[in-house]
């Protein structure tokens, strides 16, 4: 017994009509304008891309050597403290790599305070910690001037001047427990959490500014979105002209 129920089964990449091969045609062409828009981009970003570090990075290479054999300068142990701040500053460092970074620099405060200096910043410190133990939250006023009291004790002992936005993280990057000693753990750990944090991959297309921003960020966020509507666009005025030339009334 034959069926007369009608077969209503369309396939994209098998159609059966002229106006369903025309349509996957431009459907296609489309796709694959945008995937090399995409992701032809990003591979081009990777071919052409460099490491590049940081001017902290050079600093802290600069120094290290010295550190390391505890034979820095006042001046060294200064460059060596404002490179581990401009890591301790950035938002995606891990819980870990900060207490490597505090040891850091609590040690090379330490070691650059004089005698006085060095029982005033344990004190506060101490305090600081206790403080923060105890509040609820970081706008109480009591918890800001603690704040403040150690960054103006501790920003001239590092040669911090007084528009250096890290000043700001100075006093919550200190450890009461890491003033007296750099563990060699740390010390052993140190190098790679600054490759990792101060080299960027760059090439011209990161570099060069367009309309305000890197054009890498100009063209993701920006031109790909345009670009997509536009390709919405033509196909809706393709499929249009398709439909007058096959005479197809909506």
């Amino acid at each position: 017994m034959e069926s007369n129920q009608n077969d209503y089964h369309i396939s994209f990449f098998r159609p059966t009509t002229v106006q369903a091969k025309w349509n996957r045609n431009l459907a296609i062409k489309l796709i694959l304008i945008w995937a090399v828009a995409v992701f032809g981009f990003h591979f081009l970003l990777k071919a052409i891309e460099k490491p590049t570090p940081e001017a902290a990075y050079l600093n802290y290479k600069e120094v290290w050597g010295n550190v390391m054999m505890d034979n820095a300068s006042t001046a060294e142990l200064q460059s060596f403290a404002h490179s581990s701040l401009s890591v301790l500053g950035k938002v995606f460092v891990s819980s870990e790599e900060k207490a490597v970074l505090s040891n850091a620099l609590s040690w090379t405060t330490f070691q650059l305070a004089d005698s006085a200096q060095k029982e005033l910043i344990f004190e506060q410190v101490v305090e600081f910690e206790k403080l923060k133990s105890e509040i609820t939250s970081i706008s109480d006023p009591d918890y800001i001037g603690a704040k403040n009291k150690i960054s103006q004790l501790v920003s001239p002992i590092l040669g911090l001047e007084n528009n250096d936005p890290r000043k700001n993280i100075v006093s919550i990057s200190l450890v009461s427990s890491d003033l007296k000693e750099f563990n060699a753990e740390n010390k052993d750990a140190f190098p790679a959490i600054m490759t990792k944090y101060l080299i960027h991959n760059q090439s011209f297309l990161t570099d060069f500014k367009f309309l305000g921003f890197p054009f890498h960020y100009f063209y993701s966020a920006v031109f790909l979105l345009i670009l997509f509507v536009f390709l919405c666009w033509i196909y809706c005025v393709r499929v249009d002209a398709m439909n007058l030339k096959l005479d197809i009334e909506e």
